[in-house]
């Protein structure tokens, strides 16, 4: 009851360490409080800690917790949800990853369920899952950008039908955030700035020149 309570201590340190507690010797009767602190933490490093906690218990018993959250009206619970679920990674629970979430207006919800569904996604529905993606080329500012570059990427040559679908947009951002996720995907070392930058140049020349567009 001591960590239980220690949890919601006023001090985040405080809460840091009963959340390494928590995870250092997991109880199953823990589960609920963890999830619960998870809705409401402010502090990032305590969130990431409950999170390690959780995946330190089995899995049968926090999945449909975690599934659970993402109905929740809190846009925080249906983020660290989303967050705990890929580091879990659990197959079970790929069916709670809803187009709802992949398209949610809150970026951060958003960002999270990308991450969640490349790691939990099947083979068999890593095609329909690239074009759900794809649908979003262009959306937000840089940090959404690459994290949907990177969401694509992660899912591997699959993501080529709906790149050249993207690059063939009447919208320059769209094309542009696609080009630069396929250089992403046939160099994983090229920096997203410089692909973006490489992509704009391009799309600037126009694609009768971009033979000849340089590195």
């Amino acid at each position: 009851m001591r960590l239980l309570d220690a949890l919601a201590a006023g001090n985040s340190s405080s809460r840091l360490e009963a959340a390494l507690a928590v995870g250092t010797r997991p109880e199953p009767g823990f589960v609920d409080a963890l999830v619960a602190r998870c809705a409401i933490e402010p502090d990032f490093f305590v969130r990431d800690m409950l999170t390690w906690a959780l995946t330190r218990l089995p899995s049968e018993i926090t999945v449909p917790k975690l599934r659970a959250e993402l109905r929740s009206e809190q846009a925080q619970a249906r983020s660290q949800a989303l967050h705990t679920l890929s580091k879990i990674g659990d197959p079970s629970a790929w069916p709670a990853i809803t187009r709802s979430l992949l398209h949610d207006a809150d970026d951060e919800i958003a960002r999270s369920a990308w991450r969640a569904a490349v790691v939990l996604v099947p083979d068999g529905a890593k095609e329909g899952l690239a074009a759900e993606l794809a649908i979003q080329f262009g959306r937000g500012d840089r940090e959404v950008q690459l994290s949907l570059s990177r969401a694509l990427v992660a899912l591997g040559d699959v993501i080529e039908p709906v790149l050249r679908t993207a690059m063939a947009s009447h919208e320059p951002m769209v094309r542009a955030h696609a080009r630069a996720t396929e250089r992403l995907l046939r160099d994983p070392d090229v920096g997203f700035d410089l692909a973006v930058d490489q992509a704009r140049r391009v799309i600037a020349l126009g694609p009768e020149r971009k033979e000849t567009t340089t590195c």
